[in-house]
């Protein structure tokens, strides 16, 4: 009996994925022990990936770890994670491992949550030295990631959507389409959960999954999910030669005594953006919460140019020009806590 499509979609990728792990070790090399993690949720998307790791894992000598975290969020949060892990068991986890977190923060629950996931497995990784972490998300997650982006008017990072890689972390599945993770565990005899929050409109994700996205297809035609999502693999390379530009220039302005606003005048507008935006986070402004119109603040820092002028960045963090004039400098410090 032939291998189903949808099956096979989702084998090949994570294969791939796999050997490419392998290839990055010391020699092209597994170590005996080594190990891959499997974040799981217990929906479709993360079970088929679990699945289809378990199978190409163990030939290439992986062992293969399936990792859920509990976000506490809903009720019979605790239970739902311990039935993960017994079905992680079942489907052929080598071993299986479980954390429950506090979400925190005021930069809503979401990416509250990201930041406490992303936290517990960086520590699990630790614990079991392993050699990479796979994520669930599908070529329908990327177009979904592409369009909020769009809407947010977030520049070119947003709109080049999630990366491939990034650290231990990898996506497989940015080539498979959600139909097919779902078909898969369906073949396979896999019952997966419905995340209600899936289809909770209050979500701009589930509008945009719900709604924006059907109204497109049904518009322009099927297919625009894979249009969108290679946009975001052209427009990411995009954004890596340009960050890495700016990682060089900005390299070549860092002094102790602050950065030269004349030279920072002088670079080109894509590659003084990100010059500042390295700048401020360097200083210890947030991430997460520094925006296009603070780098927009602090390109007019740039070209004001009068000593004195300042603007503050989240993160109790204060941008300032030393002096006026083409010998001026931007400098960060502290913010001045009021009171």
């Amino acid at each position: 009996m032939s291998l189903h499509p949808s099956v096979a979609a989702v084998r090949v990728a994570v294969r791939r994925t796999l050997a490419a792990l392998v290839a990055e070790q010391p020699r092209g090399r597994l170590t005996p022990d080594a190990a891959v993690l499997v974040a799981c949720s217990g929906g479709p998307d993360s079970l088929a990936l679990l699945s289809a790791t378990v199978f190409e894992g163990h030939k290439l000598g992986y062992r293969v770890i399936g990792v859920t975290v509990d976000h506490g969020l809903q009720e019979e949060s605790a239970a739902h994670a311990g039935h993960v892990v017994q079905q992680m068991a079942a489907m052929g986890a080598d071993e299986t491992a479980s954390a429950r977190v506090e979400v925190r923060g005021g930069r809503g629950p979401e990416a509250a949550a990201r930041e406490a996931r992303y936290a517990v497995i960086d520590e699990m990784v630790q614990h079991f030295g392993a050699v990479g972490v796979l994520l669930g998300h599908t070529l329908d997650d990327q177009a979904e990631t592409v369009l909020l982006g769009l809407a947010r008017g977030s520049g070119g990072r947003s709109l080049a959507g999630m990366r491939r890689r990034f650290g231990v972390y990898r996506r497989p599945l940015l080539d498979v389409t959600r139909t097919d993770t779902v078909t898969a565990c369906q073949v396979e005899g896999i019952e997966y959960w419905n995340d209600p929050q899936n289809i909770d409109p209050a979500y701009a994700r589930v509008r945009v999954r719900r709604k924006v996205l059907r109204v497109i297809e049904d518009e322009l035609g099927p297919g625009v999910a894979a249009t969108l999502a290679r946009t975001a693999d052209q427009l990411r390379a995009d954004m890596e030669l340009l960050d890495q530009l700016a990682h060089a220039a900005y390299d070549d302005l860092r002094d102790p005594d602050g950065l030269e606003v004349k030279a920072l005048a002088d670079l080109h507008p894509a590659t003084r953006n990100r010059v500042l935006r390295l700048a401020a986070l360097e200083a210890g402004a947030t991430g997460s919460e520094l925006f296009h119109v603070h780098v927009v603040a602090l390109g007019q820092l740039v070209f004001l140019r009068r000593g004195g002028a300042e603007v503050q960045l989240p993160g109790h963090v204060t941008a300032y020009l030393t002096s006026g004039g083409e010998g001026g400098r931007l400098l960060f410090r502290p913010t001045a806590v009021q009171g």
